[in-house]
């Protein structure tokens, strides 16, 4: 994949972004040809051992597929998109749909013909899946029958967008007349597209992430070498499987390992640990505000037996202390947290899954925010200043990447690949730092994003900091430090909370505690109260979109009155 918009500068930035230990993205750590070889190969290994376990809980349905039926299922869809609607290697197909086994089918379809995927996320708005399909160049959307009518008139929109196919009956008769085997006259190799992501930024027009077939073995090849899955792994998969997080963790690699999954149609906190008892599971993906659900839902804890989970694997979104604390205490489990970016593939650490008791606690709890992990092979990670200088232990600068998981490069954005690479690593906008153990390891901790930071007169405070102490206020059940235009000092600090409904928490009290734990000028000056708070498809949250409920104290000065 080249980038002709590229200068020959970014180039090598990539490239060097791209290197693992010296090693260049072109010399390759693992044996599979494509993801299409990997399926291929499973499907002859594997047989009729299960791959796929799939539950709706809103309509009953429910399937199993073997390995052998995942790939006969692809490849009569394969057939179908490059005989009936042309789809040809290199050309982006759009998915508008939802986890189902059909879905994870066309993904695998379109890897064997050596197609992209760009799969779209049903939750945003027209205009902006109407500008991914235009940018992204798809001539063909497949779409679940509930959103065929959305998917016609996108098409309007996106007049690159020639076919809307339908996974409906008339699909169905079709793929029956398909042959159950595939081979692409010309086989997707390592560094060929395989997935088109656009970032779910609050501003801005969406970025596409170009992630190639290697990407995804590689990143796959560390998650499961970490992690420890094998062939008598069971996963679950209760992640929209249109972001990387479902794709990656609970999609390739279970193949990669040849192990199975259980697919979910959405997360239902009542089915979630009965499921993972009868299934036998013993890992699940899942995002913060997934564990706020599941101890709400479960006052009382669970007492099913769960000594064959191993742990729930945490990142996307904000990971307060606290709330970790509070699960494994409710669940006994441990929460496995870590951490990654589309652009990187997926995850890029985590926390090491043997940590003895004490030391858990050490990296979860007593450093004030919990880490997100150690570097897994097949990347490097750092902290640098804003001038690609590394920083020492504790300081806190851009945490950067390089690495065979990292992207090809955004699509068709030179601008934002100068900037995003400029010193030869990913810039992931992420602020932390890091500690270093007896081991010589490097725990990375994250603090903010660099954007959502809270510049007070020239001070910048980390948001994360300021909602560890409100989450610690009897009866708060989420809470947002909210940057906010502010004509005295630039911006100010506003407190976005949601209670618990139960016990009576009030403005006063949100602010008097603040100023227990912390000084006047990083604390909340403004309380405002909702009932839910804005995340993406991820569970990450968006400040930013709060913003505006803080601008009537724009004019306002907020002054210290102890003094």
């Amino acid at each position: 994949m080249t980038h002709p918009e590229l200068d020959s500068t970014t180039l090598a930035h990539i490239r060097a972004a791209r290197t693992y230990q010296d090693i260049p993205p072109d010399q390759y750590q693992v044996e599979w040809q494509s993801l299409a070889d990997l399926l291929t190969s499973r499907a002859k290994t594997e047989g009729e051992r299960e791959y796929l376990a799939f539950f709706n809980d809103q309509t009953g349905e429910t399937s199993r597929w073997s390995y052998a039926a995942l790939y006969a299922r692809a490849a009569r869809i394969a057939n179908l998109l490059a005989t009936t609607y042309g789809v040809q290697p290199g050309e982006r197909v759009a998915t508008l749909a939802y986890n189902h086994p059909d879905t994870v089918a066309t993904y695998f379809a379109c890897w064997l013909i050596g197609a992209t995927v760009a799969p779209q996320n049903v939750g945003e708005d027209d205009q902006r899946i109407a500008f991914i399909l235009q940018n992204a160049e798809a001539r063909v959307v497949l779409a679940r029958p509930e959103y065929l009518e959305r998917a016609q008139a996108l098409k309007q929109m996106a007049d690159n967008v020639v076919h809307v196919v339908a996974f409906d009956a008339d699909f169905d008769n079709a793929l029956a007349k398909q042959p159950n085997t595939f081979a692409s006259p010309t086989p997707p190799q390592r560094d060929d597209e395989a997935l088109l992501v656009y970032t779910s930024g609050t501003t801005g027009a969406p970025k596409g992430v170009q992630l190639c077939h290697y990407n995804l073995l590689a990143d796959c090849t560390g998650i499961m070498r970490w992690h420890r899955i094998d062939a008598n792994t069971r996963l679950m998969c209760i992640l929209p499987i249109h972001h990387v997080n479902g794709i990656v963790v609970t999609l390739v690699t279970p193949l990669l390992a040849g192990s199975a999954v259980v697919l979910n149609r959405a997360f239902s906190a009542s089915h979630f640990w009965p499921r993972v008892v009868e299934e036998r599971i013993n890992i699940v993906s899942l995002v913060p505000t997934i564990l706020q659900y599941l101890c709400e839902a479960y006052p009382d804890g669970f007492d099913g037996d769960l000594s064959h989970f191993r742990y729930v694997i945490c990142g996307a979104g904000t990971l307060a202390v606290g709330l970790a604390q509070r699960f494994t205490a409710h669940f006994g489990v441990r929460v496995l947290h870590g951490y990654g970016l589309s652009e990187t593939t997926c995850y890029s650490c985590f926390l090491p899954v043997d940590l003895d008791a004490a030391s858990y606690r050490h990296w979860m709890v007593d450093c004030g925010y919990p880490s997100i992990g150690v570097a897994i092979w097949p990347n490097e990670m750092a902290i640098h200043d804003p001038e690609g200088r590394p920083l020492p232990a504790g300081a806190k600068g851009e945490i950067v990447i390089r690495g065979h998981n990292v992207m090809l490069g955004y699509f068709q954005r030179p601008d934002a690949n100068a900037e995003t690479f400029k010193h030869g690593w990913f810039r992931s906008g992420d602020e932390g730092f890091f500690e270093t153990d007896e081991q010589g390891r490097q725990f990375i901790f994250i603090t903010g994003r660099i954007k959502e930071l809270i510049n007070r007169g020239g001070v910048k405070y980390s948001p994360f900091e300021i909602e560890e102490v409100m989450l610690q206020i009897p009866g708060v059940r989420a809470a947002l430090a909210i940057a906010f235009p502010n004509t005295w000092y630039g911006e100010e600090v506003g407190a976005y909370i949601v209670t618990d409904g139960v016990t009576t928490v009030d403005a006063d009290a949100v602010l008097a505690f603040c100023r227990e734990h912390m000084p006047f000028e990083k604390c909340p000056k403004v309380v405002v109260f909702g009932t839910d708070v804005p995340v993406t498809a991820t569970g990450k949250y968006q400040r930013l979109r709060l913003q505006e409920r803080f601008a009537e104290w724009k004019e306002v000065q907020f002054r210290d009155q102890h003094k």
